[in-house]
């Protein structure tokens, strides 16, 4: 059956019921339909433990964190544990791009599919349209005068598309007469804006109003800041974001709670689910499975260096996903080969897993484990070769079959999960200090993270740091922009490469947020499809019936 199939094959619970398996009433929903719904008049105890799933670098093999995510929480629930999932929504431009959805898979997914994948509850498109009123009322106060003498060259807050669209990567606004200022604009993806890392990092509606209001927008003619307050648009932005703020309750097709809430990406953004949502999970659920994007270079390093920090949290337990058909890959292996036996090359890619485990042990001492996502072609000889690396450094580790089984073929995981969970006694390290310099706080991320041997600022990095450092916004966690596929900022360098520096080209102050992006190697903040696009392959039918979406 593919993943239609089966999401098709179960009968859903009226959102009302799953909201009552955590305890929360019907009052304090509001329902988009029967099995969607918004969460309100929320009131933080955080008691619970949180499992953060992570994974290697991702490869085109698929590592299924997501669909691992959902299964150890369907594992859980399997036995008996009261379970809750915090994760991100969908963003429409892997959707209709190379990835397709975003949702898990086989008899681990989150439903309904089809409208969490699409427009879900609207979350997406209230960000880009507070995103472009901020940007439109940047160039109707220069048309109407320029009160604050905006200098038009030196704009630095863009507009965003949640689509994937190379073409708006560098355009010009305001052509032709009576249009304004004409000027060199361009547009990031929503999952990239700050205006989406701001609605995760909120804690209330207070605190997005004035994160809102502190967004550099641009500078004047005396290189003096303005900002987003001072055009008096953070309460009219807010106004948008009323009911995104708000987070969402789904279920699996297990039944298992499932708040998705925010959908940064971590390879160009933060790449975690919104605090609230996190928070509320940990107030009615005793064990709480949220994932970081891509990798545990990029999405755990962020959720743990800078999430956490806001947040006041910390992970009881981190699962790394790895596949063995990634770590062949990681090896050196073709793809049209990876459902061969090939222990050379598995051996050769394990240590891009070794790297992520070393890292959440060692450098943030955390609780650790990892998964192993099998597949049907994964022999019990590579499996015990991986599993027999992963134990030479004390580390715990489990098959499951979360596609093919759902929560049953994740108990062992979920039991080993709950054991390091109660064993916890970290002292949870961050990997740098937010109140060093900017040059260290880079490096310490590139030399014990990734693995660098150092890093190399271009002129244009080193100015941006410096106007950063004048303004008197340097102590500010790090977001660093780079490729997914690699530790290092190639995306060609697999494995665990040696010997490298991470180049960083440019900084962007992101004060709303409250963190500076370092943009590393190759990096664009608006991703562009594939000759073959996802959405060239899908079909609706009068019925409303959609293939494809997978």
């Amino acid at each position: 059956m593919t993943d239609v199939e089966i999401a098709n094959s179960v009968k859903p619970k009226h959102i009302v019921e799953v909201a009552k398996t955590l305890g929360i009433n019907e009052d304090n929903l509001e329902l988009y339909g029967k099995y969607k719904a918004k969460i309100n008049n929320i009131n933080f105890n955080p008691k619970g433990k949180l499992i953060l799933v992570t994974a290697i670098n991702p490869t085109s093999a698929g590592e299924g964190k997501t669909t691992v995510s959902i299964g150890l929480a369907d594992g859980l629930k399997e036995i008996n544990k009261k379970v809750c999932l915090a994760l991100r929504e969908a963003s429409l431009g892997p959707v209709f791009g190379v990835k397709g959805g975003a949702t898990g898979g086989g008899y681990s997914q989150v439903i309904p599919m089809e409208d969490i994948n699409l427009h879900f509850t609207g979350d997406f498109h209230a960000i880009t349209s507070a995103n472009n009123l901020l940007c439109s009322f940047i160039d109707n106060h220069i048309f109407q005068g320029n009160e604050l003498n905006i200098n038009p060259e030196k704009i630095v807050f863009n507009r965003c598309l949640d689509l994937n669209d190379r073409a708006l990567r560098q355009v010009e606004v305001a052509i032709g007469d009576k249009n304004g200022v004409q000027r060199k604009d361009r547009f990031n993806i929503t999952a990239s804006s700050e205006i989406m890392s701001i609605l995760c990092l909120s804690l209330n509606l207070e605190d997005l109003k004035n994160r809102l209001g502190n967004i550099l927008v641009a500078f004047d003619m005396q290189n003096n800041p303005i900002f987003a307050k001072d055009l008096k648009v953070n309460e009219a932005m807010a106004i948008l974001l009323k009911d995104a703020i708000k987070p969402n309750l789904v279920q699996t097709l297990a039944g298992t709670p499932a708040i998705l809430h925010g959908g940064p990406f971590a390879n160009i953004a933060h790449g975690c689910n919104s605090i609230i949502a996190t928070k509320l999970a940990l107030t009615y659920a005793d064990y709480v499975v949220t994932e970081a994007g891509f990798g545990a270079d990029l999405g755990a390093e962020k959720f743990l260096d800078t999430k956490c920090r806001v947040a006041g949290i910390k992970p009881n337990a981190v699962c790394i996903v790895a596949t063995i058909k990634a770590l062949k890959l990681h090896g050196g292996a073709e793809k049209d080969t990876l459902q061969e036996e090939n222990i050379e090359l598995l051996i050769r890619g394990i240590p891009n897993l070794i790297k992520h485990i070393e890292n959440i042990k060692n450098v943030y001492d955390l609780p650790v484990m990892v998964a192993i996502n099998r597949y049907t072609t994964d022999t019990d000889k590579e499996i015990d070769i991986v599993k027999d690396e992963v134990k030479k450094l004390g580390v715990k580790v489990q098959t499951c079959d979360v596609w093919g089984k759902g929560g049953k073929g994740a108990i062992d995981l979920a039991q080993d999960i709950i054991e390091l969970c109660e064993s916890d006694n970290s002292k949870f390290n961050f990997c740098y200090d937010e109140k060093d310099t900017i040059n260290n706080k880079i490096n310490a991320i590139a030399t014990k993270i990734y693995g660098a041997s150092g890093v190399i600022f271009t002129g244009k990095a080193l100015k941006d740091i410096n106007d950063i450092e004048n303004l008197g916004f340097d102590k500010l966690p790090i977001i660093i922009a780079k490729t997914q596929y690699s530790l290092s900022d190639n995306a060609k360098l697999l494995g665990r490469p040696q010997n490298f520096e991470i180049t960083i080209k440019e900084l962007q102050l992101r004060n709303g947020a409250k963190f500076i992006v370092a943009i590393a190697g190759n990096m664009l903040l608006m991703p562009g499809l594939p000759k073959t696009p996802a959405g060239a392959k899908m079909t609706i039918d009068c019925n409303y019936k959609i293939e494809g979406l997978f």
